[in-house]
Formats: C-alpha cells, sequence, structure tokens
C-alpha cells in the first residue's frame, strides 16, 4: 500500500494520524481567500516533494494529480515486494483513476491563454490534465503493458478502481494490479466551485473541526487532496512469490441511485443494493461484518442516506456495527477516497484497531449506530466494508477479509 494525504505523507504516518484522531484540514495557504469566499479551509498536503519518485525535470512536466499518485504507487510498490524489472509486463496492469484530473493544469493555463494568447500554453497541457495521467505514468514507471484503466466517478472513483482490478485478477487477465485514486483539487476553481454548490464546510473559524460526519452541527465536507494505491495480487501468486498479504477482497458491489446528479437518494437504496449485492459477492451474510468505512462526508443528505442504508440491510446487526468516517479528519479527496480509505480498512483489519469518527460532539437525529466517536479501538474485526459513492448516483461498496 501506498498513501499520500493530508495527515500523512506515507501509510505509517497517515495511519497513526487517523489512530490518534489527527484532523489534517487547515486555512487555505496556496492563495489568498477575502470576504468573497465563503470557504476559507481545506484539506491541503504539506511538505510534499514528488522528486522522491521522479527526476526533477519530469516532475515539472506532470500536474500535482499524478505527483501524488506516482508516489503513492512507488510506496506500494516498495511495500509490495514484487520485481516489477522481471516476468511479463503484460501480466501487469494499473487501474488508477481521479474525479477531476489536472484541475491545477487547467486552472493554470487557461489564465494564460486569457492574459498571454494561445501560443504560450505549455506543449504539455494535454498530457497534464488528462484523467488517465497518473495510470500512465505509473505504468511507464512500473513496466506494466497489460491492463490499463482510469475511472473517472467523481468520489466513487477509488472504488471503481479496486472493484475493476478485482475483476481482471479474477477472470485471469493480469496477476498484480496498482488500484487506487489520486486527486488535487485545492484550486481556486474547485473551492468556488464547490462552495457555489454550499457544499463545503464553511467553519473557517474553527478548521480541525468543520469535518464532523454525522455531527448535528455538520454543514457540507471538507475538499482535501491525496493519493492512495494499493498492489492487488491474485492470491496463488503472492503465495508463491512468498509476499506478505494483508488482507482479501472478497467481493464487491456496484450500483447506480438513478436520482440526481448531485445528490443520494434520501433513503439510500442505491447505497443498500451496493453494500448488499457486496456481500452477495463475498457470499456473507450481513452478521459477518465487523466494521464499515463509511462514505461519511459530513453533509446534511448523504450522511442520513448512509445510516439509513446500514439499518435497512443490517437490521438489528447494524447497532452491533462499529462504523467510522476517516473522512473527519482527511476531509474528502474525492476521486482518491476510495483508495484512501480502502488503506485505512486494510490497516484497521491487520492491526486490531479502529480509527475514529473525530467532532462527533452531538448525533443528529436517528444517528444513533457506533460511530466509534472521537477515539480509535482496540477491536479486531475479521470482515470490513468500505463505502465510496459519488456525484451521477455511483456507488461502490468493497468487502475485505482480515488475511489470517
Amino acid at each position: 500500500m501506498g498513501a499520500v494525504t493530508d495527515v500523512g505523507l506515507d501509510v505509517a504516518s497517515f495511519w497513526s494520524s487517523l489512530t490518534s484522531g489527527t484532523s489534517g484540514i487547515s486555512a487555505i495557504s496556496s492563495f489568498e481567500t477575502d470576504d468573497q469566499w465563503p470557504t476559507k479551509i481545506a484539506g491541503a498536503i504539506e511538505g510534499f516533494d514528488p522528486t522522491i519518485a521522479m527526476d526533477a525535470r519530469d516532475a515539472k512536466k506532470i500536474d500535482r494529480v499524478s505527483h501524488l499518485g506516482v508516489v503513492a504507487a512507488a510506496e506500494a510498490a516498495e511495500h509490495s515486494g514484487f520485481d516489477f524489472s522481471s516476468g511479463d509486463p503484460y501480466r501487469r496492469g494499473v487501474a488508477i483513476g481521479s474525479g477531476i484530473g489536472g484541475v491545477m493544469t487547467i486552472e493554470e493555463q487557461m489564465f494564460k491563454l486569457a492574459e498571454k494568447g494561445p501560443r504560450r500554453l505549455s506543449p504539455f497541457v494535454v498530457p497534464r490534465l488528462m484523467v488517465n495521467a497518473t495510470c500512465g505514468h505509473v505504468s511507464v514507471k512500473y513496466n506494466c503493458r497489460g491492463w490499463n484503466m482510469a475511472p473517472a466517478t467523481a468520489c466513487a472513483t477509488g472504488g471503481h478502481a479496486i472493484a475493476d482490478a478485482v475483476t481482471q485478477i479474477q477472470r485471469g487477465t493480469v496477476d498484480v494490479v496498482f488500484a487506487g485514486g489520486a486527486e488535487a483539487a485545492v484550486s481556486k476553481f474547485c473551492i468556488a466551485a464547490f462552495s457555489v454548490m454550499k457544499a463545503l464546510s464553511t467553519r473557517n473559524d474553527d478548521p480541525q473541526k468543520a469535518s464532523r460526519p454525522f455531527d448535528r452541527d455538520r454543514d457540507g465536507f471538507v475538499l482535501a487532496e491525496g493519493a492512495a494505491v494499493l498492489v492487488l495480487e491474485e492470491l496463488e501468486h503472492a503465495k508463491a512469490r512468498g509476499a506478505e498479504i494483508y488482507a482479501e477482497v472478497l467481493g464487491y458491489g456496484i450500483t447506480g441511485d438513478a436520482y440526481h446528479i448531485a445528490a443520494p437518494d434520501p433513503n439510500g437504496a442505491g447505497a443498500e443494493a451496493a453494500m448488499r449485492a457486496a456481500l452477495a459477492d463475498a457470499q456473507l451474510s450481513p452478521e459477518a461484518v465487523g466494521y464499515i468505512n463509511a462514505h461519511g462526508t459530513s453533509t446534511p443528505l448523504g450522511d442520513v442516506a448512509e445510516v439509513s442504508a446500514a439499518k435497512s440491510l443490517f437490521g438489528d446487526h447494524a447497532k452491533a456495527l462499529a462504523i467510522s468516517s476517516t473522512k473527519s479528519m482527511t476531509g474528502h479527496a474525492l476521486g482518491a477516497a476510495g483508495g484512501i480509505e480502502s488503506v485505512a480498512v486494510v490497516k484497521a483489519l491487520h492491526e486490531g484497531v479502529l480509527p475514529p469518527t473525530i467532532n462527533l460532539e452531538n448525533p443528529d437525529e436517528g444517528m444513533d449506530l457506533d460511530f466509534v466517536p472521537n477515539e480509535a479501538r482496540d477491536q479486531q474485526v475479521d470482515v470490513a466494508i468500505n463505502n465510496t459513492f459519488g456525484f451521477g448516483g455511483a456507488n461502490v461498496s468493497l468487502v475485505f477479509k482480515r488475511f489470517a
């Protein structure tokens, strides 16, 4: 696994922050936010150096989203112990997507176009802004010539990438896949765009308490950036090379709300159907699940829909589940969220520790489940679900099992 987030620049520091309940949300420093800006906070990554995984000259030619994704993939590659320099490159694949892609490049180059004219644009504009740029860079770096793709399903992107990678491995198309997501959207354009939708928190005076899933006083999500990549491998292939295995993906479910382009079905029907399909794929009953890493964005509508879905699917067992939203600490990294939270789930299963939902001070009406409030909990569970839902009505649920 590899991760670059606002609470840690690698998996170890990311996990340490999650288990200590540390927030990565702060005042925006990359551009000025005067009184025109309703939201002045974000989950920006500080102290990040892309040259730990690429040449400085190459780094200048690619967007920040690919900087984050390539560095996360590099950590995952090293962590996997797999020798990418040998073997059949057509048996290796990449599935790394993004909700928005190279928006920093788009914003920067549009200003340049307006101010200086078309001849002053960078010749690298197109390869920098492509949604599949990160996927391409990783495939080149690790000579992955087999199945390559880059989903773009808004906030469900990372979940779709992992699900699609699992399918290709099960089909026998590839043995090893880099899977996850990357996003670098803490920009003027994106903050402004989500603000006019009234989707973002405006708790500017207390950034670290702005992301508060399931809490009565939540007022929107906090935009964040980040990337996370997992190396998925066919089980017998991994065993044969003596790989250290942390978890198994037992199944997944994918549905569409067909309700609204930006709002969830208020009853959570699509979310419930995705979780139900994931459990059917995994051949498990709802009672087998011990933990859910919720999509939990801290929006008034989204949290209600997800909790309604959990109650409907799990019935009496819902009260026995541990459910937490790590977005309370990281904010919402859009297309990277599914990868980031899958790393959190795998670590939770492997370490026997459940990350908390911080800032849960006054649970909203109907929010009466076990949200692991405010402090991490030592608790070993064997099966966990990671939910990632996105604009457009996209729903993905992944079922992970502790490997023992």
